[in-house]
């Protein structure tokens, strides 16, 4: 893949979301699709109420259709540009439910957490299956090491867990204006910079698409945004973003590219836990974006700060590779 060409998916990709973008917006405010805000949440979120949510099918349509149109251009249509693309659709689905029975119903709830974990299980088992067609490589490996472990069919299990555990971790992420949007868009690029190192340029032009698309959306979710991804993006995002580490066969390095991610997750299971141990929160709220919020950061402060640090790992992890 040329860099004429990885300029072109991320102008493609880019450019339809910021076409679709001024069209969808409106839609969902004349839907009434506005997002309801936490009560126990920081006060200084209560005037985003009614801001339109599910905006990631904003970004969904520009990835799928960047996708399809480039891929079939290219012969870069392959297997594993539709397993990427059931996976993003799929779990974007469960979010894009899970958000409609929020606003429809006007309540912080959608559906329950055993619902959408069973749609995420039998969409990680599709994928498994997709993969398997063809001559997947089961071997999980240690980062920045030629050592690996082959998992053989129980790599399933490992599938399910990863695609549905980074699945919630970003989910869990999107509760700033621009925050998941950037962080993901600087993730999928390192790993789309990996996948053309390992010469994998249907990999690659996936995660482009989905870089451009975020910075097209991005136009729109930042802070003051005009519209929230909902769970419809961020649900899509972590599972996309976990099966692409699969592909390239870097599970574990996501843990350092996807660090933000992985942060926000662990602040979330420490405060929960020390409450229920201890009756007492180690944070003055979670996720941990919260408690820097709380303590007296402006909103675009704390945005800043998690981009700069996404972007740091993403260049340790993907240098680190180079060198190797």
């Amino acid at each position: 893949m040329t860099i004429l060409t990885t300029i072109t998916i991320l102008a493609i990709s880019f450019i339809a979301s910021v076409v679709l973008a001024p069209i969808a917006i409106p839609i969902l405010r004349r839907l009434k699709f506005g997002q309801s805000i936490r009560e126990e949440g920081p006060q200084s979120h209560m005037k985003k109420a009614g801001t339109p949510t599910m905006g990631g099918i904003i970004f969904l349509i520009s990835i799928i259709a960047t996708t399809v149109i480039v891929g079939n251009i290219y012969n870069l249509f392959t297997t594993q540009s539709v397993v990427m693309i059931l996976v993003l659709a799929g779990f974007g689905l469960i979010g894009f439910l899970d958000d409609g029975i929020k606003v429809i119903f006007k309540r912080n709830l959608g559906l329950t957490s055993i619902q959408k974990l069973i749609g995420q299980i039998i969409i990680s088992i599709a994928a498994f299956l997709l993969l398997r067609l063809g001559t997947f490589d089961t071997s999980i490996s240690i980062p920045f090491t030629d050592i690996s472990i082959d998992f053989g069919i129980l790599y399933v299990g490992f599938l399910i867990f990863w695609l549905v555990g980074f699945s919630n971790a970003v989910n869990l992420t999107d509760g700033l204006d621009g925050l998941v949007a950037g962080t993901a868009s600087i993730a999928f690029t390192a790993f789309g910079v990996i996948a053309l190192f390992n010469e994998q340029h249907d990999v690659a032009l996936f995660t482009f698409a989905v870089t451009g698309a975020l910075l097209g959306f991005l136009i729109f979710n930042a802070n003051p945004a005009k519209v929230f991804m909902g769970d419809t993006g961020s649900l899509a995002l972590g599972g996309s973003l976990a099966l692409v580490s699969v592909i390239v066969k870097e599970e574990l390095l996501l843990l350092l590219i996807g660090l933000v991610f992985v942060i926000e997750t662990l602040s979330v299971i420490l405060q929960v836990g020390s409450y229920k141990l201890r009756k007492k929160r180690i944070f003055k709220m979670s996720p941990i974006h919260h408690h820097f919020e709380l303590s007296g950061w402006s909103e675009r402060k704390v945005v800043g700060v998690f981009w700069s640090t996404a972007l740091v790992v993403a260049l340790i992890a993907v240098l680190t590779e180079a060198l190797i």
